[in-house]
């Protein structure tokens, strides 16, 4: 994708919904781009819990892939003010707090539901961080309720020595404990 065109189409869209912003930037991420907006109120862009945000995101990524002829989509993350990264961050936070608890007790445990990228946020932080190699992630559930479900590496190899053997449940976070209540991409 080129940045100079997210760039021009972010900046017609902000400036025709009136959306008060400086400057639009844009950079490469782990097989996406981030778009951050400099803005003098990035609460009229964030809007509540981000759906404003969402919107901007949403149609940003429809008129990039009309222009380009694609058919998928793109990949991008729209961010203001640095509230997709706090966002990111407390996900990470989660998944090192919940870490811990499996290491533990051995047990499995799921996260709360969260949206396609926040799972893939903690697939690849679990992935990618030297501390959590002992651990892996799965994701379960259907639409809405999806969520990651974290546990040991060697857990998936006495499980599969009791072939047929019905798994241990999942234990869930409990409502509030790690505040994942309001994620939203």
């Amino acid at each position: 994708m080129n940045a100079t065109m997210i760039q021009d189409i972010l900046a017609a869209l902000l400036t025709q919904l009136k959306l008060p912003f400086e400057k639009v930037n844009v950079s490469d991420g782990e097989g996406f781009q981030r778009v951050d907006i400099v803005s003098p109120s990035p609460s009229k862009l964030i809007g509540w819990h981000g759906e404003t945000l969402n919107s901007l995101q949403h149609l940003l990524k429809v008129i990039v892939r009309a222009k380009e002829g694609g058919e998928g989509s793109p990949f991008i993350v729209l961010d203001v003010d640095g509230y997709r990264r706090d966002q990111e961050d407390k996900v990470r936070q989660a998944a090192e707090r919940k870490a811990d608890f499996v290491r533990r007790t051995g047990s499995r445990i799921a996260l709360p539901p969260m949206s396609p990228y926040f799972r893939r946020v903690v697939h690849m932080h679990v992935a990618n961080t030297p501390s959590l190699q002992d651990l892996t992630t799965v994701s379960t559930g259907e639409g809405d309720y999806r969520q990651v479900v974290l546990r040991l590496k060697d857990e998936k190899g006495k499980q599969s020595a009791q072939e047929g053997e019905e798994l241990s449940p999942v234990l869930a976070a409990q409502e509030g404990e790690d505040d994942l209540g309001n994620l939203d991409v």
